[in-house]
């Protein structure tokens, strides 16, 4: 994304200068007139070509970011100034993309903006929950403490990716393999076993398509180089695309292995969000319109946008979420006692941390399951491609000792 310079003018005429990372110009002048300044000067930063070429920005993973924030709310809490906190991270965070983004933020709040205005500047890194618990706790007199709470959301988040990454590194890596080894002997292992085949001995169908595809491959390989990757890209452009990710969602919770863990890792992300943006003092429909979208499931959010309405029109929490098949049972209760209670966040807490022990128990039930399943399958695809090879040598063989 773009880095601009911009000078503007505060509401008591103070000139401030700075820069923010933003789509196009237009974004960025937006961007400041929100925060309340008039724009005086906007100049995007453009890097010589030699540097474009041959740099890279190294991600800001989100142990980065967890790091910087349980740091942060430690030294906040020790009276140190923010502006000296920022300076004194940056110059020790290993990361050099988060360092440098630090050092800005730094000399933008030191120029008089607010942080959370200043972590708007970078949406790539420091997400809409980040900035809405920043905002709170700027407001509240309580940064250390929500900052706090930051971290422990971000550690918990991080556990669930973890867990879905150990759930799908293992298949994703075994079926990788299985498909190279088919590959191999597509274009290397099958041409020469064809060249023992006596002449006008009658190929089985099975040999026949397995020969047709060797042979296609061999000959047109770039017909089907081609053909895949025009197949990736139409799939990368349609999974981008709001019926894409639609289509994605309604595939991913019906799947008959991953399914019902990738939905109970949805549900453990949104109500940990919810416990959190609640407990830091969001009003319920401010935390409905954040969680949503950072629950990671496009299902979910029109899901909770139907819901915001809904509470808007005088219904309570529940009734609409009671209205749909996507939250079990158990979650519309627990909101149900929460919000007769007044205890809400601390009983959305409570079915996180449910289905945050159900993600983990299912990833190493379903890693001791695939293992055997998976070697079944690439055990019977390798065989079956021995046995075609085969079967015509049988095939002569037992014709001539006839």
């Amino acid at each position: 994304m773009p880095l601009f310079s911009y000078q503007v003018m505060d509401k008591a005429g103070s000139e401030i200068t700075g820069k923010l990372e933003a789509e196009h110009e237009m974004a960025a002048a937006s961007r400041l007139q929100k925060m309340g300044y008039t724009v005086l000067e906007i100049e995007e930063q453009k890097a010589s070509s030699s540097r474009q070429i041959f740099s890279r920005q190294k991600k800001v993973t989100i142990s980065d970011l967890c790091f910087f924030t349980r740091q942060l709310a430690a030294m906040l809490k020790a009276g140190i100034p923010l502006t000296r906190t920022l300076f004194a991270l940056s110059e020790q965070t290993k990361n050099p993309t988060l360092s440098n983004i630090l050092g800005e933020m730094a000399r933008n709040v030191e120029g008089g903006i607010s942080f959370y205005e200043a972590l708007c500047s970078y949406p790539n890194v420091f997400s809409t929950i980040y900035v809405e618990m920043v905002k709170a706790g700027e407001i509240g007199g309580a940064m250390d403490e929500m900052l706090l709470r930051l971290s422990q959301q971000l550690e918990r988040d991080k556990s669930l990716r973890d867990n879905i990454r150990s759930a799908t590194f293992y298949p994703a890596i075994v079926l990788l393999f299985a498909f190279l080894v088919v590959l191999l002997m597509m274009l290397f292992v099958i041409p020469i076993f064809s060249n023992f085949f006596p002449p006008g001995v009658e190929m089985p169908i099975i040999t026949s398509v397995i020969m047709g595809i060797s042979e296609s491959l061999r000959t047109y390989w770039y017909i089907h180089l081609i053909g895949l990757i025009l197949f990736i890209l139409i799939i990368r452009i349609f999974a981008a695309s709001e019926a894409g990710r639609m289509t994605w969602e309604r595939i991913k919770f019906k799947l008959p292995v991953f399914g019902e863990l990738f939905k109970k890792v949805t549900i453990a992300r949104f109500c940990r969000i919810m416990a959190t943006l609640l407990a830091g003092g969001i009003p319920v429909i401010q935390a409905l319109e954040t969680a949503g979208p950072t629950s990671g499931s496009a299902e979910l959010n029109e899901l909770v946008k139907e819901a915001g309405a809904d509470i808007h029109g005088g219904q309570s929490i529940v009734e609409p979420l009671e209205k749909s098949d996507f939250f079990p049972p158990m979650l519309t209760n627990m909101v149900a006692v929460g919000e007769e209670t007044g205890e809400l966040s601390p009983m959305l807490a409570q079915v996180a941390d449910f289905y945050e022990e159900e993600v983990a128990t299912m990833t190493k039930g379903l890693t001791a399951l695939l293992e055997p399943l998976l070697l079944i399958v690439i055990g019977c695809t390798i065989g079956g491609i021995v046995i075609a090879i085969y079967l015509p040598i049988f095939n002569a063989v037992t014709s001539i000792g006839g």
